[in-house]
C-alpha cells in the first residue's frame, strides 16, 4: 500500500512539472504583432506612383486593407504581404498621413509628401501605341497627330496640358492639338474618383478660353460632304463620302475633362478648333461622361458619322454647346450647359445648332441627312430677368437662340429644357427643306420646355425664318400632343434648384415636387423606344441621381494641376 501511495505521489508530482513546463513554454510564445507601419518609400511622390509601405500584420488579401492619404483620398492596394503592400497615389491625395486600417485596426503612418510629376512633351507624331501614365504631366504643343493604326491609351487620373500657338515646337502657330486619325484610337478611361484631365498650361487665375486647341476624332462613318472639303482649322486631311462604316471605332473617351480649348484660328468662317471635335466618328466609339469646360468656341461639334454619346457637360462654352453637321446621325441622351451670361460669340450663342450643310437643300442623293436624335438635355442661361439681344460683356457677340435649327437639318430633340436664352426656338430654312422635315417626322421636338426666353419688347419665343413663318412655327411648336411648354420671364414654377445657376458650384437636380419629374409629362416611345436610350420619363438631364459627382469641376480655373 505505501508502494501504491508513493507512486502515486510521484506520478502526481510529475504530471504538475510538465504542467508547469508546458505553462512556461506558453508564457515564452510572442503573440501577433499588432498593426503598425514602419517605413514608406519613398516618403515623396506624385500622384499616381506606385509607393511601398511596410510594416507589421498586414492583410495578405489587398483589398481587406484599407488605405486613405489625407484628404480622404482611398488608395488602391495592388499588391501585399503580412508585412509589406504597394499603393497608387489617389489622385486627390494631399500632404499628410497615411491611414491604414485592416482587421478592425487603424494606425497612421508618419507624413507623407505628393510631389510634382514630371512633365513629359508629346511628340508631334505618334505612329506607334504607348500610354500616358497618370505619375506624369503632358505637354501637348502643336498638332499632335496619331496615326498609322496607332492607340494612345490614358490611364485615369493623368493630366495632359495644352499650349497655345506660340509654344507650336514646329513653328507653324498651332495651338496644342490632339488629332486621332483615321485607323487609330484614343483609349481614354478615366473613372468617376480618377478622370482624365485636358487642361490649360497656364496658372491658377491666369486661364482663359482658348488657351489651347482641344480633340480631334477623325473616322470612316457617313458623311454628306466629300473630299473638296477640308478639315476645319489646317488639320491635315479631308472629308470622305465614300466611306460608309457605321460602326468605325475611335477609341474610348469616359470620364474625360477637357478644359479651356476651342480657338477660332481667323476671322474666316469654319476656321476653329472645339473642345471635342468629331468628324466621321463611327458608333464602335463610346462617349460618355464628358465635360468641356471655357471652350472658346462650340464645346462639342459633331461634322457627320454615326457615334453615340450619353452624359455630356457644357460650361460656359463661348460659341455653341451642342452643334451637329454634314449628316451626323447619332444619338445622345443626358446633357447639360451652363452658360455664362456675361459671355457670347458674335455668331450668336446657342445652346443647340444645327444644320444639314450650308444651304441644306437639294441633298445629295445617297448620303446621310443631318439626323440625330437627343434626350434629355438642359441648358441654362439666365436666371432671373429677361434675356438681352445685345452683345455681352465678356464676349464679341450676342446669345440668340436655345435650339437654332436650319439648312435642312432632321434633328429630334425630345424632354429637354431650356431657359433664359432670347429664343426658344428658330426653325429656319426653305420649304423643301427643314419645314417639309416637320411634316414628315424627320425633325421632332416633343416633351421641350422654354423658360424666360423673350426678346426685349418682344414675346416671340419661337421663331420661324426664310420660308418658314412665324406662325408656322409656333403651331408647329405648340400642338398639343407634342408636350411642349413655354413659360415666360418668371420660371419659379419650374422648383428649380436653389444652386441651378450657381457658375462655380451648381446643383441641378429638381426640387422633389418639381413639373419636370412627372412622367405623364415627358413623352416616350417613337424615337425613344432604340434600345441605346435609358427609360427617363422626366423632362431635363437630372431626375434624383446626380450623375455629376466625382468627376466634374466647375471651378477649373482656380485648381492646382502641378501636383
Amino acid at each position: 500500500m505505501l508502494f501504491i501511495k508513493r507512486f502515486q505521489y510521484i506520478l502526481l508530482c510529475a504530471l504538475g512539472l510538465t504542467m508547469f513546463i508546458s505553462a512556461c513554454k506558453n508564457n515564452d510564445t510572442p503573440g501577433p504583432d499588432p498593426l503598425s507601419i514602419t517605413s514608406i518609400n519613398p516618403t515623396q511622390a506624385p500622384v499616381g506612383a506606385s509607393i511601398v509601405i511596410t510594416g507589421t500584420s498586414f492583410n495578405t488579401t489587398p483589398t481587406s486593407n484599407s488605405v486613405v492619404f489625407t484628404g480622404n483620398a482611398v488608395a488602391q492596394v495592388t499588391a501585399a504581404t503580412t508585412t509589406s503592400m504597394t499603393v497608387i497615389v489617389p489622385t486627390t491625395a494631399q500632404n499628410g498621413p497615411i491611414s491604414l486600417s485592416s482587421g478592425g485596426t487603424t494606425v497612421q503612418s508618419p507624413s507623407f509628401t505628393i510631389s510634382n510629376r514630371e512633365v513629359v512633351t508629346l511628340a508631334n507624331s505618334i505612329t506607334a501605341s504607348q500610354t500616358l501614365t497618370a505619375n506624369k504631366i503632358y505637354a501637348l504643343k502643336g498638332y499632335v497627330y496619331v496615326s498609322n493604326n496607332a492607340v494612345l491609351t490614358i490611364e485615369p487620373g493623368t493630366i495632359i496640358r495644352g499650349y497655345n500657338a506660340s509654344q507650336d515646337p514646329e513653328n507653324q502657330n498651332h495651338p496644342g492639338t490632339l488629332i486621332i486619325e483615321r485607323g487609330a484610337r484614343l483609349e481614354a478611361k478615366g473613372t468617376a474618383a480618377a478622370p482624365i484631365i485636358f487642361t490649360s498650361s497656364q496658372a491658377v487665375g491666369a486661364r482663359k478660353y482658348g488657351d489651347w486647341g482641344g480633340i480631334v476624332l477623325i473616322g470612316r462613318a457617313p458623311v454628306n460632304r466629300g473630299s473638296t472639303i477640308g478639315f476645319e482649322g489646317g488639320i491635315r486631311g479631308t472629308f470622305d463620302s465614300n466611306l460608309n462604316t457605321a460602326n468605325d471605332n475611335s477609341g474610348t473617351l469616359q470620364y474625360v475633362r477637357i478644359e479651356f480649348p476651342g480657338v477660332a484660328l481667323s476671322t474666316t468662317a469654319n476656321s476653329e478648333i472645339n473642345g471635342l471635335t468629331m468628324y466621321q466618328v463611327g458608333s464602335g466609339t463610346t462617349i460618355d461622361h464628358v465635360q468641356v469646360s471655357y471652350s472658346g468656341d462650340d464645346a462639342f461639334e459633331w461634322f457627320g458619322g454615326t457615334v453615340n454619346a450619353k452624359y455630356l457637360v457644357a460650361l460656359r462654352t463661348f460659341d455653341d454647346d451642342f452643334d451637329t453637321d454634314y449628316g451626323y446621325s447619332g444619338k445622345a441622351q443626358f446633357g447639360v450647359a451652363l452658360r455664362d451670361p456675361n459671355v457670347a460669340d458674335q455668331s450668336g450663342s446657342e445652346a443647340f445648332e444645327s444644320d444639314n450643310f450650308d444651304p441644306g437643300v437639294p441633298a445629295p442623293a445617297g448620303l446621310p441627312q443631318t439626323a440625330p436624335v437627343f434626350a434629355n438635355f438642359s441648358a441654362f442661361a439666365f436666371n432671373p430677368g429677361v434675356p438681352s439681344s445685345a452683345n455681352t460683356a465678356g464676349g464679341s457677340g450676342a446669345y440668340r437662340a436655345a435650339m437654332h435649327l436650319r439648312r435642312n437639318t432632321s434633328i429630334s430633340i425630345y424632354n429637354s429644357v431650356f431657359t433664359g436664352f432670347p429664343e426658344g426656338l428658330r426653325l429656319e430654312g426653305t420649304t423643301a427643306g427643314t419645314l417639309a422635315n416637320t411634316a414628315n417626322g424627320g425633325l421632332e421636338l416633343q416633351g421641350i420646355v422654354l423658360g424666360n426666353s423673350e426678346i426685349p419688347n418682344s414675346t416671340t419665343v419661337v421663331r420661324g425664318v426664310g420660308d418658314i413663318t412665324t406662325d408656322v412655327a409656333q403651331t408647329y411648336f405648340n400642338l398639343a400632343a407634342r408636350k411642349n411648354l413655354i413659360i415666360g420671364t418668371d420660371i419659379t414654377s419650374l422648383l428649380l434648384n436653389a444652386q441651378n445657376f450657381n457658375l462655380t458650384a451648381p446643383n441641378f437636380l429638381p426640387q422633389a415636387t418639381s413639373p419636370l419629374l412627372v412622367a405623364a409629362n415627358a413623352v416616350t416611345g417613337g424615337k425613344l423606344a432604340d434600345a441605346f436610350f435609358t427609360a427617363a420619363p422626366y423632362r431635363g438631364a437630372f431626375n434624383t441621381e446626380n450623375w455629376l459627382t466625382g468627376w466634374t469641376n466647375f471651378d477649373p480655373q482656380n485648381t492646382n494641376y502641378d501636383k
